[in-house]
């Protein structure tokens, strides 16, 4: 089994989209994929087919009914906060070992060809609950990242800092993603060709101005990295 965890700088930056490109392209390479995304804040029950885990199941090639999402999705908040925060906000506490317990679950399910991408919530160090945060979530399931971020005025600073933590927790980095981020007063070639002198990986640049130079080619190459293949 391949698995990789798709995390961010910060949230609304395009792991879920991300995520749901790696989900088809996979599929249209003949492999067996899992996606999950276990930990949603801002999760609306009336509108389920709104959502990450609905965008997730439908590149899987699934309908995103409630039970569905519970599959993928099992530790849903309403607010759109930090989990720590919308769990309290519903008198909850979000379960950091079940949360590790689910992972593995999925994991010990997969067939040795499949591949398991785990999507997380929010950016690196977003906390779970009064102890634990994402980048603790990572540690514990070790498994290879893909990180990504923005480009707006300040990003490098937050990119090569997540960076550094991300090393010296000894967690392994396939890639970082750049999500263009519109307005910006910052160029985005400026922007990596400054990474491209500090991050030694590579780097897939999504274009928000043009969509469709999110080629195919770009999410192959991010499979190929998650696969060895």
């Amino acid at each position: 089994m391949s698995a990789c965890f798709i995390t961010s700088t910060g949230t609304d930056l395009g792991k879920t989209f991300v995520t749901a490109g790696l989900v088809r392209t996979l599929r249209m390479q003949g492999r067996g994929v899992t996606a999950l995304k276990p930990v949603v804040s801002g999760f609306d029950p009336e509108n389920p087919t709104g959502s990450d885990p609905a965008v997730l199941i439908e590149a899987a090639g699934g309908h995103a009914t409630l039970p569905a999402i519970d599959v993928i999705s099992p530790f849903r908040f309403h607010a759109p906060l930090s989990p720590d925060m919308a769990a309290r906000a519903e008198g909850r506490v979000l379960d950091f070992e079940k949360v590790i317990a689910f992972c593995r679950s999925a994991e010990t399910k997969s067939e040795p060809s499949e591949v398991l991408l785990i999507e997380g919530v929010g950016g690196i160090m977003v906390p779970l609950d009064e102890r634990h945060t994402v980048l603790d979530w990572m540690v514990a399931l070790g498994h290879p990242l893909v990180l990504v971020a923005g480009s707006y005025l300040g990003a490098i600073s937050h990119i090569l800092s997540a960076l550094d933590v991300l090393e010296r927790r000894g967690l392994t980095l396939l890639a970082l993603v750049i999500s263009e981020t519109l307005p910006s007063s910052v160029p985005l070639e400026d922007t990596l060709s400054t990474l491209r002198s500090f991050a030694k990986i590579p780097i897939i640049t999504l274009r928000r101005q043009v969509p469709q130079t999110v080629t195919d080619a770009d999410f192959i190459h991010l499979a190929s990295l998650i696969t060895g293949s």
